[in-house]
């Protein structure tokens, strides 16, 4: 896609917390010269963490990929900021919504939306099981 026809910048949410911001680089590349589908994925994972791991106050793990679309190529040189927030708490997991936006190298400060997901993650003990959430007041986690 050539930079004529790039899609609309967007406004970055304000009802979600920034958790990682990453910078692909040449050796994430696949074959067109995009950046690896599964590397976006791997990053996803990680931010998609980073708010769960409030609540479950101990070691977790992925469950579940619920949902994965790729809206727009990730390019290296891209800045890209990841944002996430909890969409469901259940007794042993949580679901949160991931969405990656892209600053391209050439326009800094506009942003597109290149990726969005739904993650589950499983709070666990030390053996692998799953194990309850604490209880706590949502606000304490922000």
């Amino acid at each position: 896609m050539s930079d004529n026809s790039s899609p609309a910048s967007v406004q970055l949410p304000t009802d979600q917390d920034l958790v990682l911001k990453v910078i692909p680089m040449p050796g994430d590349c696949n074959a067109n010269g995009d950046i690896f589908g599964g590397w976006v994925m791997a990053q996803v994972d990680l931010a998609g963490s980073v708010v769960p791991a409030r609540y479950t106050q101990g070691r977790m793990a992925t469950v579940a990929v619920n949902e994965f679309v790729f809206k727009q190529p990730v390019r290296v040189g891209d800045i890209l900021s990841i944002f996430s927030k909890v969409s469901r708490i259940g007794r042993t997991s949580i679901t949160v919504k991931v969405e990656v936006y892209a600053e391209r190298f050439s326009r800094q400060g506009q942003y597109i939306k290149v990726t969005e997901a739904s993650l589950t993650y499983v709070a666990i003990d030390d053996n692998g099981k799953p194990r309850e959430i604490p209880k706590m007041d949502p606000a304490a986690a922000i």
